[in-house]
Order: structure tokens, then sequence, then C-alpha cells
């Protein structure tokens, strides 16, 4: 039997991971993270972690007879997280919080605490597989394609591994909740958050205002251009797009117009069509291996954003960044947002961020 440290944040995946845990036969302590100040936050918020979450994490535990406590991680979120999240935008990029979270907040600080508590290893409610050998742990896709959540652990420190258990990973999410209701968790039917947890009037924008003031570059108009550089509107802030977004463009063009590419230098907006947003190559920095990195030549899959599929691609250079030749063009390829490696198993080997996308033949 060991002692594991369960991340609880009141939903209902989190509570199944901490009741299968228990069902095993295991010492588990539950504990929920303050990440952020909730005085501003409506009291109806559905955030992952607001006061409604930490206050069901407490009737999850209390039903399970095991311990929770409460651990606040604000001033850690605000540095890693929130701050990281406006920078990105001011500087025309599109954030992922959630991988900086993980990375930088949550499973560093876990592993902290549950050590504090004696715990042997740590869990939480993600989709996602590790396995454990004696040559090492390896992380892997969820086996439910619709959950799957390895594309916001790829930033994790590797050393973590072997520490980690993810419960639901060879569940399906129709499975946790017949779990759930079988248990009669008090979260079996609570709705999934579909909101970033620090922003909970939904909208981005008014976080960007409150952290950046109104007079700033990245929130005041600037022009709206083509790609051969003729000015065909203004937009209302350059950090309000991220390429491949349609809507907020206006009016009155022949055809469906894209954001192609953000310049935060000139205020920029570009747009241009559809068959515009396709780029063969793309160029990751800030890199992380969980697994052996892979060698120039050889074939990988990588995956560009969150529901997109992960496609087929060479690794053409590989040194402070690495630059993938894809083997068919991907339509809106954003700076900011993670690129995340595979191999043929479904082992995550690694990922970044993406610095830029570009059309070989265009170099």
């Amino acid at each position: 039997m060991s002692r594991i440290l369960v991340a609880m944040s009141g939903g209902v995946d989190s509570s199944v991971a901490a009741a299968l845990l228990v069902e095993a036969g295991h010492d588990v302590v539950g504990v929920t993270m303050k990440t952020y100040c909730y005085s501003e936050t409506p009291s109806h918020s559905k955030t992952c972690c607001g006061l409604d979450g930490i206050l069901d994490a407490k009737r999850v535990a209390a039903a399970l007879d095991i311990p929770h406590y409460v651990f606040d991680v604000e001033e850690d979120f605000t540095r890693d997280v929130i701050d990281d999240f406006v920078q990105e935008y001011a500087v025309g990029r599109t954030p992922n919080p959630c991988v900086n979270c993980n990375s930088k907040t949550k499973f560093k600080e876990l592993l902290a605490r549950g050590r504090a508590l004696g715990c042997d290893q740590i869990a939480s409610g993600h989709y996602v597989r590790v396995r454990h050998s004696d040559g090492g742990s390896a992380l892997l896709r969820g086996l439910d394609p619709d959950k799957d959540q390895s594309y916001f652990l790829w930033a994790m420190p590797k050393e973590i591994l072997p520490k980690l258990l993810f419960p639901l990973g060879d569940l399906t999410k129709t499975e946790v909740r017949a779990q759930a209701r079988a248990l009669e968790l008090i979260t079996a039917d609570k709705p999934e958050s579909q909101e970033i947890c620090f922003v909970p009037t939904g909208d981005y924008r008014d976080l960007l205002k409150k952290r950046l003031g109104d007079v700033h570059p990245a929130l005041e108009p600037g022009p709206l251009v083509r790609r051969d550089g003729s000015v065909v509107g203004e937009h209302g802030g350059y950090a309000g797009f991220t390429v491949g977004q349609r809507k907020g463009l206006g009016g009155g063009f022949p055809e469906s117009l894209f954001v192609l590419e953000v310049r935060p230098t000139t205020r920029e907006v570009v747009i241009g069509t559809r068959d515009e947003l396709f780029e063969d190559t793309v160029e990751i920095s800030q890199l992380n291996w969980l697994a052996a990195a892979p060698l120039v030549g050889s074939s990988v899959v990588v995956q560009l954003r969150y529901r997109s599929e992960a496609v087929p691609a060479v690794v053409s250079r590989l040194d402070e960044s690495l630059v993938l030749a894809l083997e068919a063009p991907e339509a809106a390829i954003s700076p900011g947002q993670s690129a995340v490696l595979f191999d043929a198993d479904a082992r995550v080997i690694g990922g970044g961020r993406i610095a830029r996308g570009y059309t070989r033949a265009s170099i």
C-alpha cells in the first residue's frame, strides 16, 4: 500500500481518481490548490479552481473518508501562469496557460507538498497514462482520444515522471461518470469547466486590460493588412487576434478572410484567404524532452493544437530550437501554442512552444 497525494479540483475527474485509489487500498491524501484571488470571481463561476471547486473537493474527500488540505500557491501561479499569459498576448502570441500551470506550478508543488506529508507518489485526474519500468518512466496518451490531455503535460520536468499516477488514463469520460454515480459522488454530474480558471468573465481581454492598462500597444487600434502590405481596415488591438481567427475582422470583403500573422512591432494584423493559412514547416523553441530527443532526419508525429490531429513530420534541424518539415501543409500554425511530439507507441517524446510557421518554398 502506498501513501498517495491526489490533486482534487472539485470536478468529477479528480474525484473519481481519488476514489479509485481509495478503492485499491491506498492511503490517500487529497489536496486542492488555491491559485488566485477569488474576491472578484462571480459566485456562480464554473472555473475548475474556484471556491465552489474547493468546497466540492472537501465534500468528496469527506465522503471518501480521506484527509483534505488546501494550499495557497497564488504567488507562484501569478508569476508562472498569469504573468506569462499576459506577456504572450502583449507580444502577439497565443499561450497555453494549462501547460505552464502543470509544468511550473501544479506538479512541482504537489511533489513538494507530498514529500512533506509523507506521500510516495502523486496523482491527478488527467486523461493520460504513465508507464513505469526498470528502464524508466514514460508518459503516454490517454486511451480515450476525445479526452486525452497529454498535450498539456509535455513541459513537466522528466525527473517527476517516476512519482506520477494517472488513474483515469485507461478510462473514457462516460466510464468515469458511471463510476462517480455508482459511488454516489456529489460531482458525478457536475458540468466540465470551459473557462480559463483565472478569467472568470470568459473574455481574456478583460484580464489584459486590467493587467496592461488601457494604454498599451497590444490594446490600441492598428491596421488590418494583406500580405502585399495593402491596408484593408482597422482592428481594435492585436492582442484580440490569433492565427486562424475569422471573427472580428469586419465585413465588406469579397471572400472569407482569416488572421495569418500578428506583428506587434507595427501593430499590424495580417489577414488573407484560407489557402494562405497553410504552411509546411514549424520552428519550435523552449524545448523539453521526456524521452530521448529525436535525431535529425527521423520521423515523428506532432500535435500543433489541443483539438487537432497529430500529423507526420521529419526533423530537419535540432539545436536550441527544433525545425520540423511537415508531411503535408497545416493551417493556422500559431506562435505561442504548444507543439507536442509523439512516437509510434503514443509516447510523449517532448515538445516546445511554436516560434513560427512558414513555407519552405518561400525562403
